[in-house]
């Protein structure tokens, strides 16, 4: 756990007192490779944070699975919305490989906002990912799916490796033969 705090303390500084009370709010929880996190039409009950491995979200649209996007160690996540409102999710979140999480329930996210550190992680944390969805939908209209790929490549090396190809090509929003050639194209 205590990769979560130095998570944190990206964002903020975290006493010692403050640390105790967060750790205390969190347990830990494994998910086998391709487990289902969450399925879209059920309650998300849980925040995570994802310790080691890596997740993706995705819709069934049409009998179709549609990648959203992917998570990976080290990072939070949940289904904000059904989080947030203990609604129904629109999507689903699965393990592409053996994961640990640390999660916690909305009623311990909403008594750790009386700590000042956790309030201020939590800002901070969900105005980066505000931004970076933006910058995602940005790309999506402005982009192809072979610079969006590019990007990728540069950006996320490794993790391009792990994620599989099918998960990626949906992602990208083309089919696995014309993700086949933009890989292609880009090795020359």
């Amino acid at each position: 756990m205590i990769a979560f705090r130095r998570f944190i303390e990206r964002y903020t500084e975290v006493s010692d007192a403050d640390w105790q009370i967060i750790q205390l709010a969190f347990e830990r929880k494994e998910f086998a490779k391709n487990e289902l996190i969450l399925t879209e039409g059920s309650i998300c009950k849980y925040f995570y944070f994802l310790e080691v491995g890596l997740v993706r979200f995705f819709v069934l649209k049409d009998g179709n699975d549609i990648t959203r996007f992917f998570t990976a160690a080290q990072y939070c996540f949940t289904s904000k919305n059904s989080f947030r409102t203990c609604k129904p999710a629109e999507e689903s979140i699965q393990a592409l490989e053996k994961t640990i999480v640390w999660q916690t329930t909305l009623s311990n996210v909403n008594q750790l906002l009386e700590l000042r550190s956790w309030n201020s992680f939590t800002r901070k944390f969900v105005h980066e990912v505000q931004s970076y969805t933006e910058e995602l939908l940005l790309e999506l209209m402005t982009e192809t799916a072979g610079q969006r790929y590019e990007k990728l490549l540069y950006k996320y090396p490794d993790l391009i490796q792990k994620i599989p190809f099918k998960h990626l090509s949906s992602f990208l929003g083309i089919a696995p033969q014309s993700l086949s050639r933009v890989r292609k194209k880009s090795n020359e």
